[in-house]
């Protein structure tokens, strides 16, 4: 199975401050990969850099063996862990948005999804909760035919019936020619999705692998060794 994505020697520094260290990753093209650790560890700085927005400071990140930029750009759907939507916009404004931002932007695709989370595109923003919020921004993503989907904390703050409607949706819409790449301090709630995992501390991986065969190896759950790694 090829890689879709290959970071080498990556570092990333903000002023005086380190956050990347020389950062070695593979994902596998057609899987899921949990991307697991603590707050400050990283995790938003590299996928950040994956999805185009930041800059490394040295070595390298190819996507499909390039760069990011513009080449990438219609490979990657990137989800914040904060919302990017305007306040004064209507889920059907914010669908406007992406289908006229994104050629790959499926509305027909979008309406099943808004069905499934159960939107009313005459909703404002606004007016949203932080699960509809959630739902909408993953509806968003997941209605584009990219190749990589990056994912930074999609559970974060929603409660448990939100939850599962996220996990759900993710569940439905993969297939073997798109990759997931998930960050989430939810570990046990989502751990079943992970085709691979990989733990970061300190801007650098400290253990990755096949997720049911750390499980074998370690004895434990993913959520068990996160506990080990990180206490």
């Amino acid at each position: 199975m090829n890689n879709i994505l290959e970071a080498q020697m990556l570092s990333k520094s903000f002023f005086s401050k380190t956050v990347l260290r020389n950062l070695n990753l593979q994902v596998r093209e057609g899987s899921i990969l949990g991307l697991l650790g603590p707050n400050g560890s990283g995790k938003t700085t590299f996928l950040k850099i994956a999805a185009g927005l930041l800059q490394p400071t040295s070595g390298k990140l190819l996507i499909g063996g390039h760069t990011p930029g513009v080449v990438t750009k219609s490979m990657v759907a990137y989800m914040p862990d904060k919302n990017y939507l305007f306040n004064w916009m209507k889920i059907s404004d914010a669908i406007q948005f992406y289908a006229d931002f994104y050629t790959d932007f499926d509305k027909e695709k979008m309406g099943e999804l808004l069905d499934f989370m159960n939107l009313n595109p005459d909703l404002k923003v606004a007016a949203l909760s932080k699960g509809m919020t959630e739902k909408l921004n993953l509806a968003l993503i997941l209605a584009r035919k990219a190749r990589l989907m990056i994912l930074d904390e999609p559970l974060g703050g929603v409660d448990p019936s939100a939850r599962q409607k996220i996990l759900d949706a993710i569940v439905n819409n993969f297939s073997e020619d798109r990759t997931i790449i998930i960050t989430t301090h939810l570990v046990r709630d989502i751990e079943s999705l992970f085709d691979d995992v990989a733990f970061i501390a300190d801007g650098q991986i400290l253990l990755q692998g096949n997720a049911e065969e750390l499980r074998y190896e370690k004895g434990k759950s993913i959520e068990e060794i996160f506990c080990e790694l990180y206490r």
